[in-house]
């Protein structure tokens, strides 16, 4: 039951462009009239389910809009130097789709330098917060060619102490050179 709710899931990811996999189980599950209390997959095997189901079905696609994602947060991250930028999520792990936003981590100790930087600069954006187990974090929502890129700003000391997956200028840099998710 859990594998069929994982590939569910990855597929209403993949081709409904629903993001939030907690969402995404829930759905899958409910959709096949299971109980979404017992059965439901780890994140890790939707993202399991999610790369098969790209390979199978989007195998020609996904790797071009990949490129594009990783181009794109690529850009930003050189635009966003002076605010020590990673990326993460999706277009990190090579997960990513057609309806996927960026998701970059701005690593300084002013959020109002960062704001000051995209009026300057004239780059329209939307801010919200969002809530982590370490506090607030304010977001810069940027549209970049019609993609998202959510811009998280950290504090300088959160760079060592935050546990996520995430990657440097020069580490994506290196994944477009050799694209092999």
């Amino acid at each position: 039951m859990r594998e069929r709710i994982a590939y569910l899931a990855a597929r209403l990811i993949a081709e409904d462009g629903i993001d939030d996999f907690s969402q995404a189980k829930r759905k899958a599950a409910q959709q096949i009239g299971a109980p979404d209390t017992h059965c439901l997959p780890t994140n890790g095997e939707i993202e399991k389910a999610l790369r098969i189901f790209r390979s199978l079905y989007q195998q020609e696609e996904q790797p071009r809009v990949l490129a594009h994602l990783r181009q794109t947060a690529l850009n930003l991250m050189r635009l966003l130097e002076r605010f020590n930028p990673y990326l993460s999520g999706p277009v990190l792990t090579g997960t990513a789709g057609k309806y996927s936003e960026i998701d970059l981590q701005l690593y300084t100790d002013s959020v109002k330098d960062v704001e000051f930087f995209l009026i300057d600069r004239r780059i329209p954006y939307r801010s919200r917060e969002i809530r982590t187990g370490g506090g607030v974090v304010p977001v810069f929502m940027l549209d970049q060619d019609g993609i998202t890129a959510n811009v998280a700003v950290y504090s300088e000391n959160d760079l060592h102490a935050l546990p996520n997956s995430r990657a440097k200028r020069s580490q994506v840099e290196a994944l477009l050179a050799d694209p092999i998710p």
